[in-house]
């Protein structure tokens, strides 16, 4: 048994069906988590460098055909509701991350604000960022599936900055709100439930890649 009740964390993150490859397939970063039970959420390598990009595609190449077993609720939240490890190219040439936030420091943030009020651009869509409404901390702007309309989630309180680097916070906030049931974008529980995701590019400081 567990101390948190949940009877889970003795399993192990990452299982390897060895009947379906040798280990000696992997490469160095997923044998090191392997190795030390240690979530992909909790990566060895910087995030955004090209190890940990490789990491994730590696893992959910994997993953995909059944020879990695996964069992944390964070690293399979990345793997099966983002696109994180692959690159899309625009219309320059320039290769992007998917799926990765991009930090932005205040004034950036202020000029795009004081752009949009002039030149009224496309909202980026499902990109959080600071709310100075004054009722929430944060704001999304997401396109509702059903009527196609474009709406603005807020949700999150200054409060929560704290907990994010806090294991034991992170999983009683998920286990109290449920998240790995929160799957509705249009909902606010969403948004809290994976604001760690998005700690960078919110000026919140956190290498935590999960979503609690």
């Amino acid at each position: 048994m567990c101390s948190c009740g949940c009877n889970i964390c003795n399993t192990k993150p990452l299982m390897l069906n060895e009947s379906l490859a040798p280990k000696q397939i992997l490469s160095e970063g997923l044998k090191y988590h392997m190795d030390n039970n240690r979530p992909l959420t909790e990566h060895v390598y910087r995030a955004g460098s090209e190890n940990y990009f490789n990491l994730w595609a590696e893992a959910r190449s994997l993953y995909s055909r059944g020879i990695l077993e996964i069992t944390n609720e964070d690293d399979l939240a990345v793997l099966t509701e983002t696109h994180l490890g692959h690159f899309g190219v625009l219309e320059d040439g320039t290769k992007v991350p998917l799926d990765f936030p991009i930090e932005l420091t205040e004034g950036e943030i202020d000029e795009l604000y004081e752009a949009s009020k002039k030149k009224k651009p496309n909202k980026p869509i499902g990109k959080p960022m600071r709310d100075s409404s004054g009722g929430k901390a944060y704001k999304v702007y997401v396109k509702d599936p059903k009527t196609g309309n474009v709406k603005t989630v807020r949700f999150g309180s200054g409060g929560l900055r704290a907990k994010i680097n806090d294991p034991k916070a992170r999983q009683a906030f998920a286990k109290r709100h449920k998240c790995s049931t929160r799957k509705d974008k249009t909902k606010a529980s969403y948004w809290s439930c994976r604001l760690p995701r998005y700690a960078k590019l919110l000026g919140l400081k956190s290498n935590f890649s999960g979503f609690w």
